[in-house]
This record gives structure tokens, sequence and C-alpha cells, in this order.
């Protein structure tokens, strides 16, 4: 039994509607899913529901691919009113820088591990040896950031230890000369005192030295 076709009209019942503009929604979207995977195409779709809710769907970069969409409208435009050939020149330079920015794009997303669906064996090695050689070099510039830190770091202890030395050596000589100091205090002090202890002991010498001439009696 052949499937009755749906006519196509507006569905009066709003929840109906809704309903059905879910499924149909993701049901394009696959589609165009599919069709960019299948034909490699860049395909971009925009949805505005009857709330003005959006939904988009991109096969890359939905800005790219916008991108390419005015310039290729513009020079639709430009082929209608043909242009100066120096506009025909930027124009040329201008889809020639948007296509290796593009190919640039796509490379580096290669590069992060994103979009290597449809890559063969030989691609997938070749890029395999491309992050391997510029993992080499990271680590090599690694290295030489680590040995610059580890010279810089001994020149510090080096002149630490210098300056500590040096310190020490300043300190001995201010104990030595504190040392030398207290030293002559110390025999400055004795020597005074010697001199005072001979000053005072003299004259009792004297006196008894004059009792014996003049033949007095001596007191002890």
């Amino acid at each position: 039994m052949a499937r009755e076709k749906i006519r196509i009209k507006k569905i009066d019942n709003i929840t109906a509607r809704q309903v059905t503009f879910s499924k149909r929604r993701r049901g394009i979207f696959k589609k165009a899913d599919e069709l960019s995977v299948l034909c490699d195409a860049d395909v971009a779709l925009i949805i505005f529901s009857a709330t003005g809710k959006l939904f988009e769907f991109s096969s890359s970069r939905m800005r790219d691919i916008l991108g390419r969409y005015n310039l290729h409208a513009s020079n639709i435009n430009k082929l209608i009113d043909p242009p100066s050939t120096h506009l025909q020149l930027e124009n040329c330079n201008l889809s020639r820088l948007s296509k290796e920015v593009e190919d640039k794009t796509k490379q580096l997303r290669k590069l992060r591990g994103e979009d290597l669906d449809g890559l063969n064996l030989e691609e997938l090695q070749r890029l395999e040896k491309l992050l391997e050689s510029g993992l080499s070099r990271v680590s090599e510039k690694k290295g030489e950031c680590v040995m610059s830190q580890i010279s810089s770091l001994e020149k510090r202890g080096s002149d630490l230890v210098d300056e500590n030395k040096r310190l020490r050596e300043k300190l001995e000589t201010f104990e030595r000369s504190k040392m030398v100091a207290f030293k002559e205090a110390v025999e400055t002090e004795s020597a005074t005192t010697n001199m005072s202890s001979y000053d005072s002991g003299a004259p009792l010498e004297d006196e008894s030295d004059t009792s014996l001439k003049l033949g007095l009696p001596s007191w002890e």
C-alpha cells in the first residue's frame, strides 16, 4: 500500500507545530552533516523558530562560511557591474588570502587533534612526525630555559657565599680589634693601679728611716 503523501501547509495546532519543528530541525541538521562528510562540502544552516529562537549548524566555523558567502555574493555583484583592474586584483588577493587562512585554520585544528576524520594512514603519519618534531623543539627550548635558571641560581649562590665570607672576615677583624682594645685598657688600668700603690707607700718608708736615724724606738 502506497504511503499517503502529506500535504504541506501550516500546522494550526501550536503543540503539534512545535513537535514537528523539533523533529524536522534535527532531521535537516543530520542531513546537512551527512552532506558535508560525504561530499567534503562546507554547509551552514541558520533557522529561526516561530518564537524567534535561533538554531544553527555548520560543518566548520560559521564565521568562515559566512565570510566566504559574503565574498561570493560580492563577486557576483561585481560581475554584474564589472570592476576595474585594480579591484579585480584586490579581490583575487582577498580570495587567495581567505583560502590560505582557511587552510591554516584546518591545519591548526588538526595539530590540536581535531577534525582527524577522513585522514589516511600516510597523512596521519606525516602529522605525527610534525607533532614529534615540534615537541622535540619545545623540549629543547625547555631544557635551555632550565639550564639558564640553574646557572643563574648557581651564580647567585656563589655571590652569597662570597658575601658571607666577606662579612665573616669583617666580623673577625672587629672582634680582634675589640680584644686588642680591651687588652690595652686592662694593661693601662693595671699600670695606673701599680703607680698609685707605689706613690702611697713611699712616705711610710721615709718615716721608718727617720726614726732609725734619730735612735727613736720603733713601734710595732
